[in-house]
């Protein structure tokens, strides 16, 4: 597949991302981005560390409570580059060729359909009997798809029970007050019904064979101008996830304090859960799951079927092409560049 990066030269291009030598070289970049969500952990510890300057950027955030506005603010250029789920990802896409240029993490057994623990065990005894009752969700997003599979896996239409689009802290509120039984959230708020709500899992995407990665997506008019800047913003990102495994304790504790500053207060054991049931991507991992060389990489394939589905529920008409909108060359530009990606991998 032809890239914009043809005109311009492979060594000419990687040769840009050469990491600045003096700060005074320092890039304004944009990034956007859900506050309080493990994907955003590395944004934070950038942050936190410093690490934005030794790459010469110099980043100003824009954040969102969901991914359909954060989409729509992307339309208007009000940001450049950031992580969001997989289903605004492809919506932005449909709607304006946003860029999915790298996946965030596996969130497939984060998002999930939960419900009170009064009533679950006769809903897991019978999953068609959810029939005729309500779910609180937010549509067009991970969950949305997540939820939906699993009432594919039950051969409940899901035409048959009413969903009640709600944001996310809504939800929260809602099934606390006992105004829902049933829900469909992702983490932390699985953690926070857990323990607050006296709900449990009722099913994941998971347990639906739904995969759910979360996208790093560039617009597309930042992804021409600036290849180069979209490179250094994934060094940066890869980086937060290699220092978290290497440093599993205090990356624990950062999570904490990240979660705090967005409001949300997490308890030792939904930490774990957190790091435990989201597996991330380094770069040679990356590079992988966005690999064409069989035809379809991995991350076309868990996006075109997001995509099948919003096609299906009438987002919009027709699925857009995977490889319209999921570039992986800006990763290989991380990869083909030896000062990034010692940056991105912790060797420098």
């Amino acid at each position: 597949m032809k890239t914009h990066f043809a005109s311009l030269g492979l060594a000419a291009l990687i040769a840009s991302t050469e990491l600045p030598a003096q700060a005074q070289d320092l890039t304004p970049i944009n990034v956007s981005y859900q506050p309080a969500l493990y994907w955003a952990l590395p944004f934070y510890l950038a942050t936190q560390m410093e690490w934005w300057a030794e790459v010469g950027l110099e980043p100003s955030f824009t954040t969102f409570p969901a991914g359909a506005p954060q989409i729509a603010a992307a339309q208007a250029n009000d940001w450049d580059v950031g992580g969001t789920g997989s289903v605004p990802a492809v919506l932005g896409a449909a709607r304006f060729g946003l860029k999915t240029i790298g996946i965030t993490n596996d969130e497939s057994a984060a998002n999930a359909l939960m419900a009170r623990r009064e009533i679950i065990e006769a809903l897991r005894a019978d999953p068609s009997s959810i029939a005729g009752q309500s779910i609180l969700l937010t549509t067009n997003s991970t969950v949305d798809y997540a939820t939906q599979a699993c009432l594919r896996m039950w051969g409940v239409d899901p035409s048959a029970v009413e969903f009640v689009n709600l944001a996310q802290a809504q939800i929260i509120s809602a099934v606390i007050s006992r105004n829902g039984d049933i829900a469909g959230v992702w983490a932390p708020n699985t953690y926070t019904l857990q323990e607050r709500a006296e709900s449990d899992y009722l099913c994941s995407g998971a347990d639906a064979g739904a995969v759910v990665p979360g996208a790093l997506v560039v617009r597309p008019g930042f992804a021409e101008e600036s290849p180069e800047l979209v490179a250094r913003f994934l060094a940066v990102y890869l980086r937060g996830w290699a220092w978290a495994e290497a440093n599993p304790d205090e990356a624990r504790e950062m999570l904490v304090d990240f979660y705090s500053e967005g409001g949300v207060e997490i308890s030792d054991e939904a930490v774990n859960a957190e790091f435990d049931l989201r597996p991330t991507f380094d770069l040679e991992e990356q590079v992988g799951i966005l690999d064409r060389a069989d035809g379809q990489s991995d991350v076309d394939e868990w996006l075109s079927s997001i995509g099948s589905f919003m096609a299906d529920v009438g987002t919009f008409e027709e699925n857009p092409n995977v490889a319209d909108y999921i570039d992986p060359s800006f990763m290989s530009l991380v990869m083909d560049d030896p000062e990034l990606a010692a940056f991105a991998t912790l060797q420098d």
